[in-house]
């Protein structure tokens, strides 16, 4: 008789901080639409002061975390005192007069760290931009590279998500090869999720958001998890389009994880109900809530309407409530 796959919605903060590679996966998929995931910009001071936005966000109800700008040559997460030695020099803070901001901006924290921390598997961003077409001031720690991969890996991520920040070009072509090279890099088993919340700066057709040729080749470079927008996020895109690239996705072996990503995240609750259940309606596999309410995170009340409309009450309270030191009923 086969194990039996625990859904990701049951378990306990010890349980989900053990969930790796295929595992993961298959925890996603046993929820069956009820997955919730929270984007959370590591460079800004978090939303309440003494809490981190990562730990806010599981606070309230998600089960997974993607951590947004994060940079893996210069690794921090805002919201924790500086580990020593890392950051700009004190004493050129001091000469800008920004002595004490060390105390918040996280300098050297890690993803893995974070994990720990918040009792949720964590993930980056990582954005696949050809080299000699990098916007003013990207970070090279921050684009999708065989070797960038390796450095999250080494410290900590969980899975890895392949997509662009407003305005960075990121196209489709480029989001499938740079998947194809960090498969090749890392092999099979880490998750890796890919791509587009909205246009990126690009949009490749006037009348065809995502050809059925960039499926294909998603699902042949080793795409575990397709990134679409809901329906409603981005101009032109219907619930019958979401449906159809949703139910080709499945056909191609690949999740879905449907977004909102577009600011949507501060609109009103009973917005994201209504966008939790079209997205849950099209037979998305994670429901993402993105990063841009105030200051580096949705508002937290709307996380919490987000999953009780995915899952009710009683799902998202026990998420909400479990302590990360409650001993796990799960082996």
């Amino acid at each position: 008789m086969s194990q039996k796959t625990n859904r990701i919605l049951d378990l306990d903060p010890a349980a989900l901080t053990r969930l790796s590679g295929r595992g993961l996966l298959a925890a996603i998929r046993a929820a069956e639409g009820r997955t919730v995931l929270a984007e959370t910009v590591v460079t800004v001071p978090p939303l309440v002061d003494g809490c981190s936005n990562p730990e806010l966000a599981a606070a309230f109800g998600a089960d997974l975390i993607l951590l947004n700008l994060y940079d893996v040559n210069r690794p921090a997460v805002a919201g924790f005192p500086a580990r020593k030695g890392t950051g700009p020099d004190p004493k050129l803070l001091k000469e800008f007069g920004l002595s004490g901001v060390e105390e918040v901006m996280g300098w050297g924290m890690t993803a893995g760290e974070i994990r720990r921390i918040a009792g949720r598997p964590v993930g980056i961003n990582l954005e696949p931009i050809p080299e000699g077409e990098l916007p003013k001031g990207f970070a090279p720690g921050r684009r999708a590279t065989a070797g960038n991969a390796r450095k999250a890996v080494e410290q900590g991520v969980d899975f890895l998500v392949l997509t662009g920040n407003p305005g960075t070009g990121v196209t489709w072509s480029a989001v499938a090869a740079q998947v194809r090279c960090i498969r090749e890099e890392l092999g099979r088993d880490l998750p890796v999720m890919a791509g587009k919340m909205h246009g990126a700066g690009t949009w490749e057709n006037q009348d065809v958001w995502l050809e059925e040729s960039v499926l294909e080749e998603l699902a042949k470079a080793g795409l575990d998890v397709l990134l679409l927008p809901q329906s409603g996020t981005v101009p032109g895109v219907t619930p019958d389009h979401v449906k159809q690239w949703v139910d080709r996705a499945h056909r191609f072996g690949m999740m879905v994880m449907l977004t909102v990503g577009t600011s949507q995240e501060g609109a009103a609750p009973t917005v994201l109900e209504r966008l939790a259940l079209d997205g849950k309606a099209a037979g998305g596999d994670v429901l993402h809530i993105g990063d841009a309410g105030f200051a580096g995170m949705a508002p937290p009340e709307n996380i919490m309407a987000y999953s009780i409309a995915l899952r009710g009450k009683r799902h998202t309270y026990r998420r909400m409530g479990q302590s990360l030191t409650r001993p796990s009923r799960f082996k």
